[in-house]
């Protein structure tokens, strides 16, 4: 039998390597949280599987804006439901950067624990809030 809290700690665990990564600019390791046909889904992009999910977060218009110096995502709340060898996580963020609050959401989640550990098997990123000078490209409709 699966120990529960472990893999509720090894899936708290995935959501903190995902962001620092991320704030980090480290998009490979990022794209390793996913598992082989893991999908992400952001507002204006989508991709499946690590190799895509890096390129789609490092190249075209997702290219960082050389104002953005400063990156933290704060992630509070994750609601973790474990099924055997799936979950599904429900997370709010947060994100800081050079100008303040930037932007925030939420995560939903659905997670398969693979050889390598725990991974995305989805990942759906909702954008609730942008600030009006945000150094991110529009993310939310005004």
């Amino acid at each position: 039998m699966p120990d529960s809290a472990a893999d509720r700690d090894a899936i708290r665990h995935l959501l903190a390597l995902y962001t620092y990564n991320g704030d980090r600019g480290h998009v490979a390791e990022l794209a390793a949280c996913f598992a082989e046909d893991g999908a992400i889904e952001y507002p204006g992009n989508s991709a499946t599987g690590p190799v895509a999910i890096a390129t789609a977060l490092s190249s075209g218009s997702d290219t960082r804006n050389p104002a953005l110096t400063f990156v933290r995502h704060h992630i509070t709340n994750p609601l973790i439901v474990l099924d055997a060898d799936t979950a599904t996580a429900r997370s709010y963020f947060t994100v800081h950067t050079d100008i303040g609050p930037d932007h925030s959401g939420t995560y939903s989640d659905k997670l398969v624990r693979t050889p390598g550990g725990w991974r995305f098997a989805s990942r759906r990123v909702r954008v609730d809030w942008q600030a009006r000078h945000s150094l991110y490209r529009p993310m939310v409709t005004r």
